[in-house]
């Protein structure tokens, strides 16, 4: 569930922002690990996470992957610009594309950024030269090879800053 700007969420309390980041950190936590964390009864907890999901806070529950161990050694972010045509339809297209991970439309002089992960350069190439490149609407592209990859802190995983 997306929230436009008009559409106000009520504000989470402290304890829902405790749970949010604990969740954020390890998505696979009992409730009753939850529950110790936050000093509530499971009850409470479990009740608690369920409002979080069913309001859109938390809007699934995921591993998170290491591409290398799946094969995918080389990513790119990929910087596309479009030209006449509806972002929301070329996006989709592009985010159904083999290697894309994930499309988003970001502001200023281009439209969508693209991250891409195969297995080696030579896919990779043909990814975003045959694939992306190639398809209709897209103007231009420019790749950005990911060397390194830190990982900062996922939403909600520091509670007590915003308020």
């Amino acid at each position: 569930m997306q929230h436009s700007a008009s559409d106000q969420p009520a504000a989470l309390d402290s304890i829902d922002r405790k749970i949010v980041a604990a969740l954020a950190r390890d998505a696979r936590l009992s409730m009753r690990a939850i529950a110790e964390l936050v000093h509530i009864s499971r009850t409470s907890a479990h009740t608690r996470v369920q409002n979080l999901v069913r309001r859109g806070v938390i809007t699934g529950f995921g591993a998170q992957i290491d591409r290398k161990s799946l094969g995918l050694h080389v990513s790119a972010l990929v910087v596309v610009k479009i030209g006449d045509v509806s972002w929301a339809v070329i996006a989709s297209k592009l985010a159904e594309l083999p290697f894309v991970e994930k499309a988003q439309a970001v502001s200023g002089d281009i439209d969508i950024i693209l991250t891409v992960s195969a297995p080696d350069h030579e896919q990779l190439s043909q990814a975003i030269l045959r694939d992306i490149h190639s398809m209709p609407g897209v103007i231009s592209t420019r790749s950005h090879l990911i060397l390194e990859e830190i990982a900062g802190h996922s939403p909600g995983e520091t509670p007590d800053i915003w308020r």
